[in-house]
């Protein structure tokens, strides 16, 4: 009988994607595992997808936009917020869950044989389910803010591609991390605010100062804000705030990816 050995991959090496694509059965029913559990005996179900991100819509469209009267460029604030809101409470999420998910599946790792870059990944395809139900909310209230598709409409696609990779790379260098720093999961919460605030989701980019707006732009979530807001309003795209983070969420991805698989090889020693 021909013996095999499994041995983890040493050094610096890229993904291997063939092997992912091998076990597809096993990831994608992970990530309808993930849906399931998530709403599984609740009353509202999937309604949850659009009642947490349209409170926060609320609440920071009195604070804000009423009460603070954050300057939007002449944007209606409502729509300055759920443009902004829908996306960063997938990324959030996602990052939260990625966070946590080899820490979660330990119980795993030291059984069985598959590729570990499944447990980060899972959330981030996930939560997707819920970033689709919420976008209902931006197709409710065009028709009350005379919103209709233009020709910015065709780089969404991009802006979402970049959203999903920003938040793959980063749950890979966190999952990663958290499995041998348990120190992480007590930081996420804070980490999560900082990013929040870190990006145009409650005020304008037009409010930093010129001479710090390339530094700023290197945010990648500032160019998944920017360019939802634009494509989805019909706004002139705002590229210089875009390209750089659009580079650092590539730097992200491929960097986390690296790492993540240099500690493989660890993760069942340190569970």
């Amino acid at each position: 009988m021909q013996k095999i050995v499994i041995k983890p991959a040493s050094g610096w090496q890229i993904l291997n994607l063939r092997e992912l694509f091998e076990y597809r059965d096993l990831f994608l029913s992970m990530v309808w595992r993930d849906i399931k559990v998530l709403y599984a005996q609740t009353i509202l179900g999937f309604l949850w997808a659009i009642i947490q991100p349209l409170v926060q819509i609320i609440l920071f469209t009195i604070v804000f936009g009423r009460v603070a009267k954050v300057p939007t460029e002449g944007i209606p604030y409502v729509l300055f917020a759920t443009t902004a809101i829908i996306p960063w409470t997938y990324m959030s999420q996602a990052m939260t869950q990625a966070s946590q998910s080899l820490v979660a599946g330990a119980g795993m790792i030291d059984k069985i044989y598959f590729p570990r870059l499944i447990f980060p990944m899972t959330p981030v395809l996930a939560r997707l389910i819920d970033f689709g139900l919420s976008f209902l909310i931006i197709i409710a209230l065009a028709p009350f803010y005379d919103i209709k598709p233009s020709g910015q409409l065709l780089y969404f696609p991009l802006f979402l591609l970049v959203m999903i990779v920003t938040v793959a790379g980063i749950g890979m260098w966190i999952s990663a991390l958290a499995i041998r720093f348990r120190d992480v999961r007590h930081a996420m919460p804070f980490v999560i605010r900082m990013l929040m605030f870190s990006a145009p989701i409650v005020y304008s980019s037009a409010s930093i100062s010129p001479k710090y707006r390339f530094i700023y732009s290197f945010n990648p979530i500032v160019a998944v804000i920017e360019g939802f807001r634009a494509s989805i309003l019909g706004l002139p795209i705002p590229w210089p705030f875009i390209w750089p983070g659009v580079v650092v969420s590539l730097v992200i991805l491929l960097s986390g990816a690296y790492y993540f698989k240099r500690m493989e090889g660890i993760f069942a020693d340190v569970i």
